[in-house]
């Protein structure tokens, strides 16, 4: 049942992990449904349509990062957050460019987790009318697409926010921990390596010509390469 806050479907394996992402989802205002295996979760989430998906890796049947994979390729971009076992999965999960626009790893509060749900529905609402452009790159920021050379790219809702936040002070050169909290909403102290995965994964949809300028020692701004 979803209420104010819409509904969040939760995929994990573990009962008490499980019955505390309820709980605190719940306190909040979320509608929670929760699924213990890939397919059963798939299956719900294309017919229930969450606002948002909490979605483990290691999930009996195909994993969380095949769950992600298929939903991407349908077309659906319900934002998605992935709860990963250790530090050194994150690479993976967000390197191979599956469409996950965030990360918690365990042991998470449950607290942060839903500050970090809430972080990823505000990513993914409409600004006001408002289009920016910077060599090849034109970015329709109410209707939230990208084209390159009037071609369209598909990005994530972080990938998207972090590409109209560069673009909105072209030549500005930005702090990993600048991006970190106008993008993501919340503090240094999560890691700003997310932040060069993403910037990783954005240059590598936009293609070779991507106004993204790496600083080194600093952080990034858009600029075209001279």
């Amino acid at each position: 049942m979803t209420t104010g806050q819409g509904l969040v479907v939760v995929v994990e394996d573990d009962p008490a992990v499980v019955d505390l992402l309820r709980l605190y989802l719940g306190r909040d205002g979320f509608g929670v449904q929760t699924y213990g295996d890939g397919l059963t979760a798939l299956a719900a989430i294309r017919a229930h349509r969450p606002v948002a998906v909490v979605l483990d890796i290691g999930l009996p049947g195909i994993d969380g990062i095949e769950v992600c994979r298929r939903l991407r390729a349908d077309g659906d971009r319900t934002p998605l957050l992935f709860v990963t076992a250790r530090d050194d999965e994150v690479d993976r999960v967000l390197g191979l460019e599956l469409g996950g626009d965030d990360y918690i790893t365990k042991p998470f509060s449950p607290r942060e987790l839903v500050a970090r749900v809430h972080a990823v529905l505000r990513r993914a609402q409409p600004h006001d009318q408002e289009r920016l452009a910077l060599g090849p790159v034109e970015v329709d920021v109410t209707a939230r697409r990208t084209r390159v050379d009037g071609r369209p790219v598909h990005l994530t809702a972080t990938e998207f926010d972090l590409l109209v936040h560069l673009l909105r002070s072209p030549g500005r050169v930005h702090s990993r921990e600048s991006l970190l909290g106008a993008v993501w909403g919340y503090g240094a102290a999560a890691g700003t390596r997310t932040v060069d995965v993403h910037v990783a994964q954005v240059r590598a949809k936009l293609g070779p010509d991507a106004p993204i300028r790496t600083v080194r020692g600093v952080g990034y701004a858009a600029e075209v390469e001279k």
